[in-house]
């Protein structure tokens, strides 16, 4: 291999290809969330002014979509090169050097971290869910699922991250 010469990124095998394209679809699918939060939040005034009542449920629904929301927002955000970056001299480095310094930035850090996440937060989340958790000052079921959001985001980060790295995506 030549000085300044890099290898071809892996090429897209079926499985890999297979990965990707699941992943897209479950991380794409978070973004209707959005109109389902924004609807609850708007309606919690109506609902609490008008109705006097259920708004503390539509508060409550709406914090555990948007939990998901988010889950699936910050992956979808990093497929789409839109995350958060800081690229105040990335944009000078050359493609090839970027995607490496993408690559390397993922196995360093996205990596560790998700995996870290998922490990210690395991046992919160896993009784949570079995407890079906509910909002601490509503009673309201699906406070689990705010928890479950914190570890189905480090999931989907983690399979990003190794996507990412193992087609060379930058």
């Amino acid at each position: 291999m030549t000085p300044g010469h890099h290898p071809p990124p892996i090429p897209p095998g079926p499985l890999l290809f297979k990965a990707d394209r699941l992943l897209g679809r479950i991380v794409g699918m978070g973004r209707w969330l959005v109109f389902a939060v924004t609807l609850l939040l708007f309606l919690q005034w109506p609902l609490r002014d008008l109705l006097q009542a259920y708004s503390r449920e539509a508060n409550d629904l709406a914090q555990w979509l948007f939990a998901l929301y988010v889950s699936m927002a910050v992956p979808y955000a990093t497929r789409a090169g839109t995350h958060l970056a800081a690229d105040s001299l990335g944009h000078r480095l050359p493609q090839a050097l970027r995607a490496r310094l993408n690559s390397l930035g993922a196995l360093l850090v996205l990596v560790p971290w998700s995996l870290f996440i998922l490990v210690t937060g395991w046992g919160m989340v896993s009784r949570s869910v079995l407890q079906l958790e509910t909002f601490p000052d509503t009673f309201n079921p699906g406070y689990f699922v705010v928890k479950a959001s914190a570890w189905l985001m480090a999931l989907l980060c983690l399979a990003q991250a190794l996507l990412d790295t193992a087609r060379g995506r930058n």
